[in-house]
Formats: structure tokens, C-alpha cells, sequence
């Protein structure tokens, strides 16, 4: 793979998920009350994964994904899809600004791999192709957790003796991840898939200075894992063909809009604006919490960047001229042909949503196409 991927416009997309529809929440109770079987289930998630990329395509966009439609969670049901690794609960879950998640995580009880037979979200993005192939005039973009986000996974709290037990070697641990990342990818490619999506809360925790205060985050930092972090990120897409687009978003958490981690891109600039190898960098700037556009100088290459000054976590839309003012102050520090605009995250990163509805979702992004072409048309 080559660094970056110049020749390939971002275009209209989304970060990747939407609000659940209620004929999906009303069919996944029924199924875990065992009402429906997984196939009545799926012919559900199906219709309103269909529905879904039609109103994309309404919407504008050039790129569709499923919503997110078929996942609990945006990351832990891609790491349950491993071999390798379960499912189960490790007691607490994450205390958000105003609320705390369920308590879901994943552990590893062998070494880790990739089987595009078993892991279902390869069956998942051809379903998606399949319908994005039949509307035509918007392709698919598919969206997983980075594998610095599986690093945070496996080492949370006791999930870290499962890990040190497997693997000892910790270079082995890095490889094989990596290896299951990279394949993983490439079954994604070899079914359509020209644009993934890499979503990483793993750099959110960094930017957050009561955190790194913290024993944890004092851990972290005297353990060096921004290079962590680093390798496995661009392991897993090294040596990847020219025509595949990887982005990644990275995020300071969205559950129920609610957030865990403030502060600005600063000190995690020169190795992740500077190093990692992605195409295209989605960033969270709809807040104060999100610091100055500053660190934006350290993007290197001909990467781009995706502004999130829309925010997701609620339904005021912003003022029209305030996010347009904001966009030329970004482009002080990288050109304005390597920005683009979107939403700050997604609308529903967990299956819960966020405090929005369905109405402001698409008038939240009718105002992103409306700005992308009046200062990019």
C-alpha cells in the first residue's frame, strides 16, 4: 500500500453509524426473548439495512454503510468475530460523562486469527455491496475497530491475565494481530470493498490530561504506547493494493451522547498525524474539548482530514456561517483541497443512540452536504 491514496476523492460520507429503527430494536428483543430465530432476525436487520443505504443515497451521500444496523456495539462484535477471543463481562463498564455502558467485553482465550468463513461481518459487507450494487450511484464503506482499540480491549483490567498467559511473547501477541487485521482487510477487499474505515478510541485516552495524571495513564506513557498503538495500526495495513482507501476516526467515546475523554490532538500529533499511515484522518472538532486545529500543521504527506464540526451527540444544528468560519480557520494549517466535513461521530456507536432523532439525524446531515458544496463545489 502506498502511504496515502491522492487520486481518490473523499466524497459525501457518513462516519458509519445511525439511530436504530424501531422495527430493528423491537425484533432484536424479540430475539434475544426468544420470539424470532437468528434467520427472522436477520431478514429484519436486512429490510432496514436496505431502507438505510436508499436513504443515503437520498441523502446524497457517495458512500453507504449498513448503519451499524447488525452490532450491539462498534467495536465488540468485530472482536468476538475472531478466532481467539470471547465474549463476556468483566464487571463495570466505562464511566461516560453522563452515564455508565453495559459491561460487555472481549477476552482472549487462544491466539489470535481471522477466518473469513466465521467472521460474520464479511458475510454482513456482502450483503451490503449486494444492495449498494442493486441501487446503484453509491458505493459501500465498510467501518471496524482499529487494532490499537483490540490492544485496549485485551488489556483492560483482568482481561490483561488472559493475554499475558497466551501470549508471553508480547511481539507475538503484535504479530498476530496485525496478521488477523491484515487478513481481515483483505477479505473485506476481495468482496468490493474500496474505502474501511479504522475507528479508534485507543489516541482519545491520550489526549485527556486527568486521565494521564492517572496510575493507569502513567502506565501508558512510561510503556511507550503511543509506539504500540503505532505499530499495530500500521501493520495491519501495510503492503495493502493501491485502490483501497483506509480512513479512521478517531474518537474521545459516544454512548447515549455522552463522552469519556476532553482535550486536543497535541501531544499525540507527531506520532499519529505524523506517522500513521492512513489516507484520510476523520477528527472530532465539534467542541472545546477538542482543542485548537493547531496540531492540524502535523498531518504529513498528502493525507487529508475530515473535520467533525457537526455534532452528533445532540439536535440543535449549528449555524451555517459559524461551521464555514470555522473550516477556513482550519485550513491556516492544512490546505483547504486536503479538508472535507462531517459529522463529529457517528448517531449510534452503541445500539442505544444517541439523544436524537431520526428527523435530526438526516437534517444534521443534509447541513454537511449543503456546506461541502458550497465550499468545496
Amino acid at each position: 500500500m502506498t502511504t496515502t491514496n491522492t487520486t481518490t476523492k473523499i466524497g459525501f460520507q457518513h462516519v458509519g453509524s445511525f439511530l436504530r429503527p424501531e422495527a430493528l430494536k423491537q425484533a432484536r428483543a424479540d430475539f434475544e426473548n426468544g420470539k424470532i430465530n437468528h434467520e427472522e432476525l436477520r431478514e429484519v436487520e436486512n429490510n432496514e439495512i436496505e431502507k438505510l443505504i436508499n436513504q443515503q443515497k437520498d441523502a446524497g451521500l457517495d458512500y453507504a454503510t449498513d448503519g451499524e444496523f447488525r452490532r450491539s456495539y462498534w467495536h465488540l462484535d468485530f472482536f468476538w468475530g475472531f478466532e481467539g477471543i470471547k465474549h463476556t463481562h468483566i464487571g463495570e463498564g466505562y464511566d461516560f460523562s453522563n452515564g455508565r455502558s453495559r459491561d460487555d467485553t472481549a477476552v482472549l482465550t487462544d491466539k489470535i486469527s481471522f477466518n473469513a468463513d466465521t467472521h460474520p461481518f464479511i458475510q454482513d459487507f456482502k450483503f451490503t455491496k449486494s444492495i449498494t450494487d442493486k441501487i446503484g450511484g453509491i458505493l459501500p464503506k465498510q467501518t471496524i475497530p482499529a487494532p490499537a482499540q483490540l490492544y485496549r480491549e485485551l488489556t483492560r483490567g483482568k482481561n490483561l491475565d488472559a493475554l499475558n498467559r497466551i501470549y508471553p511473547d508480547k511481539q507475538e501477541f503484535y504479530n498476530d494481530v496485525e496478521k488477523a487485521y491484515h487478513d481481515a482487510i483483505l477479505a473485506f477487499y476481495h468482496e468490493g470493498a474500496r474505502v474501511i474505515q479504522l475507528d479508534d478510541c485507543s489516541w482519545g485516552r491520550l489526549l485527556d490530561k486527568k486521565f494521564l495524571a492517572s496510575d493507569e495513564g502513567k502506565k501508558l506513557v512510561a510503556e511507550n504506547v503511543q509506539d504500540i498503538y503505532l505499530e499495530l495500526n500500521n501493520g495491519a495495513i501495510a503492503d495493502l493494493p493501491d485502490d483501497l482507501t483506509i480512513n479512521t476516526h478517531i474518537c474521545r467515546g459516544n454512548f447515549h451522547s455522552s463522552f469519556l475523554f476532553s482535550g486536543g490532538y497535541d501531544n499525540v500529533a507527531d506520532n499519529l498525524f505524523g506517522q500513521e499511515n492512513v489516507d484520510t484522518y476523520f477528527l472530532e472538532y465539534d467542541s472545546k474539548r477538542a482543542g485548537s486545529f493547531a496540531p492540524l500543521a502535523k498531518v504529513s504527506g498528502d493525507k487529508k482530514v475530515v473535520l467533525g464540526l457537526i455534532t452528533s451527540k445532540d439536535g440543535k444544528l449549528e449555524d451555517r456561517q459559524d461551521i464555514i468560519d470555522r473550516i477556513h480557520e482550519a485550513s491556516q494549517y492544512l490546505p483547504l483541497d486536503r479538508l472535507w466535513l462531517s459529522t463529529q461521530c457517528g448517531f449510534a456507536s452503541t445500539e442505544e443512540g444517541n439523544i436524537i432523532t431520526p428527523e435530526q439525524q438526516w437534517e444534521k446531515l443534509a447541513l454537511v452536504k449543503s456546506i461541502i458544496d458550497e465550499v468545496w463545489g
